[in-house]
């Protein structure tokens, strides 16, 4: 069996925009695709419309791509991908069956860090399917445009040398190219705290702070990752790759973002609360921020944009009290 068809079926565990762009590549790809969602209407959408209404309005899905409610089903394929939200990775990789629990490949798209915890993604899944070979996916890619097939590279990280290559083989085409690496801690940590940085930069746009200012969030805020990411065990040029400064540009640059969008409407004067109920979406920069903050103190690292990203979200302080305070740190050489 060649390493191209040794995973034929892949099994999507999530229906949101990214899982759903995921399972288009893997058709794209020659994969057998079954993709589960928690919503029935969801599942109805994509068999009978070849559509998520929900997540990816307006974009044709393929006629190959089907979609189940029953997770069993979805988990007896070669290979598993994880695209849920992070705060809720543990609990729905708790219900995969038994089976999926003897050695089947689980590659875990979701970035952050989980609140309860501090774990990395990794970490989470390992605790709960031990005997599952991990990869992690990552980079600079929107849903709706992976979906579309538009151009995108991204990161595949896995332990496992022969794993990640099988992985590659399975999933890459001419438009969704994903480079290898080993590197997951650094990998996770990089698709965590983009999020949080994506934020202050929205913040700084909303704001009317300029141009120049969300440049210099962006590379200070590639700083704070690198530091952070070297402290738990990452590798420093992951931080240049795609998982790193790839996907924080995309990030830090696009209204498409999520994270970017909601520091933007905060920027406008916007309640976080407000943000909140009107959106089905999740925003995981806020929902990773305070544990970051707490893996910062505890790795003895200084991230002062994820404090203060932080402290706004918590409400302790003002966009501008905490702009200011910025402002106001004490001038160091740029490689401290």
């Amino acid at each position: 069996m060649t390493q191209s068809r040794q995973f034929q079926s892949i099994g999507i565990i999530g229906g949101g925009a990214f899982g759903t762009a995921l399972g288009c590549a893997a058709v794209r790809a020659g994969r057998e695709v079954l993709l589960w969602a928690r919503d029935s209407d969801i599942v109805a959408a994509i068999n009978g419309d070849h559509e998520n209404p929900h997540y990816l309005p307006g974009i044709a899905l393929p006629d190959a791509l089907r979609a189940t409610d029953d997770i069993a089903m979805a988990a007896a394929c070669d290979a598993l991908i994880l695209a849920v939200p992070a705060q809720f990775l543990r609990q729905v990789a708790g219900q995969l069956p038994a089976a999926a629990r003897a050695g089947t490949p689980v590659v875990i798209c979701a970035k952050g860090i989980e609140n309860s915890t501090l774990n990395l993604m990794n970490e989470v899944v390992a605790a709960i399917l031990p005997d599952a070979p991990l990869a992690a996916l990552s980079g600079p890619s929107f849903a709706a445009e992976v979906a579309r097939g538009l151009p995108t590279a991204v990161t595949l990280a896995a332990a496992q040398a022969h794993l990640g290559m099988a992985l590659v083989q399975a999933l890459g085409t001419a438009t969704f190219r994903p480079y290898l690496t080993d590197d997951m801690i650094g990998v996770e940590v990089c698709g965590a705290m983009k999020n949080v940085i994506a934020i202050a930069c929205g913040i700084a746009e909303g704001g009317g702070y300029g141009d120049s200012a969300r440049a210099a969030l962006m590379t200070r805020g590639l700083a704070e990752i690198t530091r952070l990411a070297i402290a738990m065990g990452g590798q420093p040029q992951t931080m240049l790759g795609l998982a790193g400064v790839g996907d924080l540009a995309l990030t830090c640059n696009s209204r498409q973002s999520r994270n970017f969008t909601l520091g933007y409407r905060l920027g406008q004067g916007e309640k976080l609360a407000a943000i909140f109920a009107g959106s089905r979406s999740v925003f995981e920069g806020a929902h990773t921020v305070h544990a970051a903050a707490q893996l910062a103190a505890r790795e003895q690292v200084e991230m002062p944009i994820c404090a203060a990203v932080s402290a706004i979200l918590d409400g302790q302080e003002g966009v501008e009290a905490a702009i200011a305070e910025l402002l106001s740190r004490p001038f160091v050489r740029e490689e401290e």
